[in-house]
């Protein structure tokens, strides 16, 4: 057998490309070819990014590639009902005809797939082409099982037919799994409560469809999240999913990152420093930008605020009047970051998070203490591990129209950086994930198990 051939296809979203990407560079570093498919859109995002030495081969054995995504204008495109719409009817005949032309070089051709499950429709192609194939799961394993539980909960009556909650009374899918909240159900937060039926929907159509693969491969490691792991099978948890060899030159990010923000942290002691980013899908008003921005002006504290393009609606981010001014010395505002080298660098205090489960397993590989401020979907899920199962951070308060003041935003950081407790877990959680990575280690053997299944070995 020649050298494997993989695809990797992720849903058109930052926090879902970057992951599989990061597991793209792990089969690289494993001798595999990668084929790295995104779709037009998110692809010409990527590569504007990117330094100007970029080509089409990327990183030696990753190349970089795109289909149509079928959706006629952005303002769709963020519009979740016509997205799923073209990913169940439109992006099938399109991803099929790539495979094909790939295909048509013997030495190159395709030998795997691997398919992001929130788009796991697209599976039907590598079943109609006889391809081998399984499920990148770029979520938590809680949540996942949540998602191959959906029958389950249909059947029991927990949801109805549209995913509402029948009661509010927390849950268990499991005597060993802790009790989830009703209204933390991923698609139960939405900013437009008016999708939830839809995603929900959606989300079904995918669970029914991933059936056809034995394995789902998922960031995660077994100390983390063994209540999950144990009462769903074919899962491969095999994080903390964090590239050895991560560079500027191997970035997937939506944005140019800052990498000068990285010797503006070199000035300050170790453990001084808050590190502040809600992510690539939160949006901010202009009130909540004053709040957030005098709030951390309060701590007296040095602190990094990733404030990225597009926070929010219409126009860019405006500060209070003088406060860029006034945080010359000991504040830093930039567009976008290289997360994973701040979160590694030794000034780095704690992390003011939206609690997306990227950077969730970043803080928590760094050994972290997180603030939690989620904003859509499976954060919030997230931010109940972070804060009553692991016991690694603290949670923001919102209050009337879902405001955070500055009052609580210095109160929250002051608790998080004095509560010792929290460091001791989080320090303990990162060597937990770290032994799993070495080899001998749960993560590792999974790891390396899943590369004979790709290599036609097991």
């Amino acid at each position: 057998m020649g050298r494997p051939h993989v695809l990797l296809l992720p849903f058109p979203a930052q926090g879902h490309v970057k992951p599989l990407m990061e597991f793209a560079h792990r089969l690289a570093e494993e001798g595999f070819m990668v084929t790295f498919v995104n779709t037009d859109f998110i692809h010409s995002r990527i590569v504007k990014s990117l330094p100007e030495t970029f080509t089409s081969e990327y990183s030696g054995s990753i190349r970089l590639t795109s289909i149509p995504d079928g959706v006629d204008s952005q303002e769709d495109r963020w519009n979740f009902k016509e997205m799923s719409n073209a990913i169940l009817h439109v992006m099938p005949r399109f991803l099929e005809e790539l495979i094909l032309k790939i295909n048509e070089d013997e030495k190159g051709k395709i030998t795997f797939m691997i398919v992001d499950g929130m788009i796991g429709t697209l599976l039907s192609v590598a079943v109609k082409l006889e391809i081998r194939r399984a499920v990148f799961w770029p979520a938590s394993a809680w949540f996942l099982a949540i998602f191959k539980k959906i029958p389950l909960l249909l059947a029991s009556g927990t949801i109805d037919e549209n995913g509402f909650p029948k009661s509010d009374a927390p849950f268990q899918l499991s005597e060993a799994s802790p009790a989830l909240d009703p209204a933390h159900l991923c698609w139960m937060n939405l900013r437009d409560s008016g999708m939830s039926s839809v995603h929900f929907r959606y989300l079904h159509k995918c669970e029914e469809t991933i059936k056809c693969v034995d394995h789902i491969v998922c960031n995660s490691f077994s100390k983390l999240e063994w209540p999950f792991l144990e009462i769903i099978s074919g899962v491969v948890p095999f994080g903390l999913l964090i590239s050895a060899n991560h560079s500027k030159h191997q970035s997937s990010s939506f944005w140019q990152e800052d990498w000068s923000c990285l010797d503006w942290l070199d000035q300050w002691p170790a453990g001084s420093v808050i590190y502040v980013s809600l992510g690539s899908t939160t949006m901010l008003n202009q009130r909540q930008i004053d709040e957030l921005a005098l709030g951390l002006e309060l701590t007296g504290r040095p602190f990094l605020w990733v404030c990225r393009p597009g926070v929010m609606e219409k126009q860019d981010a405006l500060y209070p009047e003088g406060f860029m001014d006034r945080i010359t010395r000991h504040g830093l505002v930039v567009g976008w970051a290289p997360q994973q080298e701040v979160l590694a660098h030794p000034s780095v205090a704690c992390f003011l998070t939206h609690c997306g489960w990227n950077s969730t397993m970043e803080g928590l590989s760094n050994g972290v203490p997180m603030l939690c401020w989620p904003y859509i979907g499976d954060q919030f899920q997230n931010q109940s591990c972070i804060v009553h199962i692991w016991k690694v951070g603290l949670s923001v308060t919102q209050v009337c129209d879902e405001l955070v003041t500055k009052e609580e935003i210095k109160s929250k950081l002051e608790a998080l950086l004095s509560d010792h407790g929290i460091k001791e877990r989080v320090v303990e959680l990162k060597k937990h994930g770290e032994m799993s990575m070495i080899e001998g280690g749960d993560s590792f053997r999974r790891f390396h198990d899943f590369l004979s299944v790709i290599k036609g070995e097991l």
